[in-house]
């Protein structure tokens, strides 16, 4: 398919997991594991029409109120699907990026992260963002700490007013530009903490379809609402 506009960003909620085992009468767990299949599925589409960057809502800072042993099972298959995949998505020249704070992950799980960030961290065709332990709230809480924090080392003026630019530099998702489109699957409508800052002026595109069942014609038909929006940023056409 051609578009007119292909989006520079795109954000995922990957909801519908848990859904989707339970309609098929197996574990939450293999729901799961079918949703990291979707996620190599999006990344060649995505790939293949140029999208330059995709942020995925891996597990949100509210995901720890989960039973434990669907928290294990989940970090079990991201490192695993780090370890098994590395080496492909280094060969397609996709950059791997980590938006979320660190505490709370594992030494394991902050380990193959930062492997991953490293040896893709020259590829430039696409940038696959894995917002981790992420809250749009702790995020930015937490980003204006960390200016200050900046200013104070710098010994800069802390009360001086902080602009835009300066708040994106240390947001998690930096140097990523804002998102032009977010996605949610399994029909709900909330953004659900994510992005909050960065998705201001993003188009919402929602769908029934359950995340393990996101593919080709999924993302397609969310570039053709994209591409019939009109954006206008607050201005007049």
């Amino acid at each position: 398919m051609k578009f007119k506009t292909i989006p520079a960003h795109i954000a995922v909620i990957m909801d519908g997991n848990g859904r989707w085992a339970e309609s098929q009468g197996k574990k939450r767990t293999e729901g799961h594991r079918e949703g990291a299949n979707a996620i190599d599925r999006l990344l060649d589409v995505a790939l293949e029409y140029k999208i330059p960057n995709i942020s995925l809502y891996a597990f949100s800072t509210e995901n720890w109120k989960r039973p434990i042993t669907e928290i294990q099972a989940i970090f079990g298959l991201l490192v695993e699907f780090i370890e098994t995949r590395l080496d492909t998505i280094h060969t397609k020249g996709i950059r791997i990026h980590h938006s979320g704070a660190r505490n709370k992950l594992s030494k394991t799980v902050l380990s193959k992260i930062d492997h991953a960030m490293a040896v893709t961290k020259k590829n430039k065709k696409l940038t696959a963002n894995f917002c981790l332990n992420y809250g749009g709230h702790e995020e930015i809480l937490s980003n204006f700490s960390r200016i200050m924090a900046v200013r104070k080392s710098k010994k800069e003026t802390l009360d001086k007013p902080i602009s835009p630019k300066e708040f994106e530099k240390y947001l998690y998702t930096s140097p990523l530009p804002p998102v032009d489109l977010l996605i949610r699957t399994a029909g709900e409508q909330r953004i659900s903490n994510f992005l909050l800052w960065q998705s201001a002026y993003a188009e919402m595109y929602f769908t029934n379809t359950l995340w393990p069942d996101f593919g080709r014609t999924s993302l397609e038909e969310a570039l053709l609402f994209f591409d019939s929006r009109k954006r206008k940023f607050g201005g007049l056409l």
